[in-house]
């Protein structure tokens, strides 16, 4: 689509990420507290078309603008065939 031609281009991502409470308690709560991204291009592109390129990626990339703004998340759960109610995890 935009026609950069690239010799190279690497992506590395990296997240901080704690797991609290306990599995047999039931309070096992696990997150991220940060990610990074980092990329790596070679090219003979100027670094105005490269800015454009990055930008149009990272705003059209569905798992990086579900961290940035996240969504409401729905769940729902069957036993056999049959809705199990779960407070606070499925919806009505």
């Amino acid at each position: 689509m935009m026609k950069i031609e690239l010799k190279s281009a690497k992506c590395r991502i990296e997240m901080d990420n704690y797991v609290k409470g306990s599995v047999l308690k039931g309070t096992v709560k696990a997150g991220v507290s940060e990610m990074r991204t980092f990329l790596s291009f070679e090219t003979d592109a100027p670094g105005d078309r490269i800015a454009l390129l990055v930008r149009n990626a990272k705003q059209g990339c569905y798992a990086e603008q579900l961290i940035v703004e996240p969504v409401p998340l729905k769940s729902f759960v069957e036993v056999n065939g049959k809705p199990l109610k779960l407070k606070e995890i499925t919806t009505d």
